[in-house]
């Protein structure tokens, strides 16, 4: 386990944090994590107090969810006894073990995104889902944004600039690509994401999950439910790459 695991491992400000986070910030994610068919068997990854886990058992699926955190699991253990704690690098599942995986807001926190993606694709079945979703760290289109790397012009121009050069080197060296990694924030009182370490995009999502064997049915920046006419607007076009978040969808190839 990484030092970023070791910090959340015991962290009860942010299971208090996620205790009173509004259970509709999870509705997208939860919905799109769904199986397409009844009595689906889904893992939540990075499953926080469980408010997922709990979205998915009331629409009727097998929900199992891990957590690299010991209080976020005790909180989780009283949604399901199918939550349980991992170390944060290899899932305790056998390979295509679920109809569908995800993990909202964990890409950004992990030592090795490559191979977590890897790991995620490798226990869902093929035909299945995988529904990974991270803030774009590499904004150049929007106002109060959180994170100090998004704020400015300055800080906008060279975002635009190195997403041109992540799609350019994915053209011509795909074999070269890696997430960029940032400088942790810790702060205190604890505020989650600004201690991210990973430059999640939604560019490089989308590459990293068509290389391990799937097929990219979308890639939107809004990861959560809003009017249709502007969830239409805002993911037309390329411009969804260089605002808000990164909200991927995929299918594991069967073949």
């Amino acid at each position: 386990m990484g030092e970023q695991q070791d910090y959340y491992r015991e962290n009860e400000a942010y299971a208090d944090f996620l205790d009173n986070w509004d259970a509709g910030f999870y509705a997208k994610y939860a919905d799109a994590l769904c199986p397409a068919g009844p009595d689906g068997k889904v893992l939540d990854v990075g499953c926080g107090v469980g408010q997922v886990v709990q979205r998915l058992i009331d629409a009727g699926h097998e929900a199992h969810g891990v957590e690299v955190s010991e209080p976020n699991i005790a909180k989780a253990k009283q949604v399901s006894d199918r939550c349980r704690l991992y170390d944060g690098r290899s899932l305790p599942f056998d390979d295509a073990t679920f109809d569908s995986v995800g993990a909202l807001n964990v890409l950004e926190h992990v030592e090795e995104p490559e191979a977590f993606i890897t790991e995620i694709v490798r226990v869902v079945r093929p035909g299945g889902k995988v529904v990974l979703s991270s803030p774009n760290f590499f904004r150049s289109i929007g106002f109060r944004d959180y994170h100090p790397s998004m704020r400015g012009l300055r800080n906008k121009f060279r975002n635009w600039r190195r997403l041109r050069a992540k799609r350019r080197l994915i053209a011509t060296d795909p074999g070269a690509v890696r997430f960029d990694r940032m400088e942790p924030i810790v702060r205190e009182p604890f505020q989650p994401d600004d201690d991210a370490i990973v430059a999640t995009n939604g560019v490089e999502i989308g590459f990293f999950l068509e290389k391990n064997g799937c097929d990219v049915l979308k890639v939107e920046c809004t990861d959560r439910h809003v009017a249709k006419p502007i969830d239409f607007a805002l993911n037309l076009g390329p411009w969804r790459f260089l605002m808000f978040n990164a909200f991927a969808v995929a299918q594991k190839r069967t073949s």
